[in-house]
């Protein structure tokens, strides 16, 4: 079945003939034989990664959100959950982003399951990706679903864009935020979000 990609406002159908011809053309440009016996399936094998890597791309991040719970005894507090890891790619580059995502909400009468703030997380990164996009579609995905009083999102990532090419500087980090609601708007709130995840512990 062809992979259908997502261009700039149309689709384009792309066979996995197509794409595993794609890997071989890059090898060949490298300076590899593709056809030598160590590549000969690395084509396929670069094409099903690329399915799983991209995997974000064939969902609705907000599915995720759309079941609630509002028998939680009236609680209101702060919900939190902090070092969810994941993988992601460059979009400039295609080289991986590594790193963990922080989120936190204060909920108006319902709640979601934790694992499928994990999940949202997961379906952006699952695609290519600037930081600071992905950081800002987290927050505004939560805060559109579940209408919370405030939404905050902070990921702390290593770009092998960076670390493995360029400029070559290992150990180094990039950490982004998004605050809406009163996250942005309350400064306590906002303090009291970065005191649970440990903004200066994160690394």
């Amino acid at each position: 079945m062809p992979k259908t990609a997502k261009t700039t406002g149309r689709r384009v159908a792309v066979t996995q003939a197509a794409a595993e011809a794609a890997v071989r053309t890059l090898l060949a440009w490298a300076g590899e034989d593709p056809a030598r016996e160590g590549l000969r399936d690395t084509p396929r094998r670069v094409v099903e990664a690329y399915r799983d890597w991209f995997a974000g791309y064939a969902v609705d991040p907000a599915d995720y959100l759309r079941r609630t719970f509002e028998e939680v005894a009236g609680y209101d507090e702060m919900i939190v959950l902090r070092d969810i890891e994941f993988a992601s790619h460059c979009e400039h580059h295609m080289a991986p982003i590594i790193g963990r995502a922080h989120v936190g909400y204060l909920p108006r009468n319902k709640v979601v399951g934790i694992s499928k703030l994990a999940r949202v997380v997961e379906a952006y990164a699952r695609r290519f990706q600037v930081q600071e996009k992905m950081t800002a579609e987290i927050a505004q995905c939560i805060n559109a679903v579940l209408k919370p009083r405030g939404v905050g999102v902070v990921i702390d990532a290593t770009h092998e864009c960076m670390t493995t090419r360029g400029v070559h500087k290992r150990r180094v980090s990039m950490i982004t935020s998004q605050m809406l609601g009163s996250f942005r708007e309350d400064a306590r709130t906002r303090a009291e979000f970065l005191r649970f995840i440990d903004i200066h512990a994160i690394r």
